[in-house]
């Protein structure tokens, strides 16, 4: 099984944007989930948005651990070990 060897990148960290995608909302743009960096608070929409911006937030930070930022979800994401993690 795998495991995520970048849970030290792991901060309580505050939402930058709590109330959407950062770049989405500067740009007027709209998302389908949002994703927050566990490091740093950035709030980037998913991959099944057409902008991508928390994987590109990853690419351009290199920020490994994200997790969902939809209410009722805990589930979270290492970009580097490729493996889902569970923060209830």
């Amino acid at each position: 099984m795998a495991t995520c060897t970048h849970l030290s990148h792991v901060h309580n960290v505050a939402p930058r944007t709590p109330n959407g995608c950062e770049e989405c909302l500067k740009s007027g743009d709209s998302w389908v989930h949002l994703r927050l960096c566990l490091e740093c608070g950035h709030v980037g929409c998913c991959d099944s948005s057409r902008n991508k911006h928390a994987t590109k937030h990853y690419h351009r930070a290199g920020h490994p651990v994200m997790r969902s930022f939809e209410p009722g979800e805990t589930w979270g994401w290492c970009y580097v070990d490729q493996v889902q993690l569970d923060f209830s």
